[in-house]
Order: structure tokens, then C-alpha cells, then sequence
């Protein structure tokens, strides 16, 4: 029934490669099926005027995607001089979902900004830069610890997302641009390891839900996200 052939409740083939850029603090390259992502971790010995002298740390995002990410050539964001909506949209998401994650007293008065940059779009990308992202602000958060820089370790825990629909009147989990083009009800799923849900975003596009079907979309976003959170684990082990 799905495009991809893949069963309701299973995820396109998912990879996280580390430590791929030279001078970021943490990086990684997620590959979530034809959807990848660079995502960068950088620190600064500063934070936003607004929270200045607090002693509260700040972990913010920024996302862009590539020219030829997609199947026609986009125009750069920097020549039309301002950012779209979407992107603004979509890197606010990122930075709230994994301060959701983060201790920030331990984290003291220093910032991190995570990017995330789409190599290659198949859909859900906001949903695999959030669990690359928190894979490169982990791999940057160790690099604090090693230093002793910190002493308590203020990731709470692990940050994950993952997207579920309705197609073809069937709940399925991890949409693909195909599905997701042709999806009735498209929702992103954002869950920390413990289970605590962070964010999720649901909207009809072209027909209604059902509470029960609520209940199947968020049980898939478990289990995507259960799955997602292994695979962070082992990549920064």
C-alpha cells in the first residue's frame, strides 16, 4: 500500500554518521531514507542579552535547506534577503525541542547553537534535523565535560522526532515526500527518551481525525521515536 512498500509501522533505513566536520564542537550527518541532514553543534562563551547574567546557558538553532535539496533548483534565502516563514518556523521548533532536553543552570551562562542544514529532502526534515541535532549538541556537551568546563551533565535526556500521517486512510509512521504530499492528516511527534512528549503538531489536509486515530498515530510515534533514540545512543557511545 505505501509508495516505499514498507510496512504501516516501519521507518525508512535510518544511519547517523559523527565527528563529520573539522571545526565543530559536535557534528553528524543523519540519513533518515533520502532525507539528509548536516547537523553542527558550536559553542560561545556568551548568550543572548536577555537572559545575560542570569547564569542560565541557551541552546538555539538555525535550519537552511540546500539550493538543490529538492527536486528543482530552490532560490538561496540570502538573496532574497530575509529568511521564509517556513524557516524561521522550522528552526524555532528545533531550538525549543532540545531545550526541552537540556538543564540549564548546568549548562552555566554559555550558548549553543545547533545547524542544521538539509543536504537532500525527502520529507520530514524538521524531524531528522531535531534528532541530528541533539546528537551534535551531545557529542558538543562531552566536549564541555572532558574539559571540565561543566561538572553536572545538563542534557536531561535524549530528544527525538518523527512524523506519522494518515494515507490512504491507514495511520503510518516516518512520511516520505510522497506520502507526505498525499497524506489526509500529517502530525510531527516530538518525545524525550523518558517519555515526556515535547511538542506535537497535528493538522488535517484534506480530511479529519478521529481521537481513536490520534491514539494509533502517537502509539507509531512511540516506537519511531524508541527507535530513533537507540540509534542516537549508539552514535555517541
Amino acid at each position: 500500500m505505501r509508495p516505499s512498500g514498507r510496512e504501516l509501522n516501519e521507518m525508512r533505513a535510518v544511519s547517523i554518521e559523527t565527528d563529520v566536520t573539522k571545526h565543530a564542537e559536535g557534528s553528524c550527518m543523519i540519513r533518515m531514507g533520502d532525507t539528509h541532514v548536516l547537523c553542527t553543534a558550536s559553542l560561545e562563551a556568551r548568550v543572548p542579552p536577555f537572559i545575560k547574567g542570569s547564569g542560565l546557558g541557551w541552546v538555539t538553532a538555525e535550519y537552511g535547506m540546500l539550493p538543490r535539496s529538492t527536486s528543482s533548483r530552490m532560490r538561496r534565502e540570502a538573496q532574497a534577503g530575509k529568511q521564509g516563514g517556513r524557516t524561521v518556523e522550522i528552526q524555532r521548533l528545533i531550538g525549543r525541542s532540545l531545550r526541552a532536553g537540556v538543564d540549564r543552570v548546568a549548562m552555566g551562562e554559555r550558548q549553543i547553537t545547533v545547524d542544521c542544514d538539509v543536504i537532500q529532502a525527502d520529507g520530514g526534515t524538521r524531524c531528522a534535523s531535531i534528532t541530528g541535532g541533539w546528537v551534535a549538541l551531545r557529542l558538543a556537551v562531552n566536549k564541555l565535560m572532558k574539559a571540565g568546563d561543566i561538572v553536572t551533565d545538563p542534557l536531561i535526556s535524549p530528544v527525538a522526532a518523527i512524523s506519522c500521517g494518515i494515507y490512504a486512510g491507514q495511520p503510518v509512521l516516518d512520511l516520505d515526500y510522497p506520502e507526505d504530499s498525499e497524506a489526509g492528516v500529517d502530525g510531527n511527534f516530538i518525545l524525550r527518551g523518558d517519555g515526556q512528549l515535547i511538542e506535537i503538531q497535528m493538522s488535517a489536509e484534506g480530511s479529519t481525525f478521529s481521537r481513536d486515530q490520534m491514539g494509533q498515530l502517537m502509539d507509531l510515534a512511540d516506537k519511531g521515536v524508541a527507535e530513533l533514540i537507540e540509534l542516537q545512543q549508539a552514535a555517541v557511545a
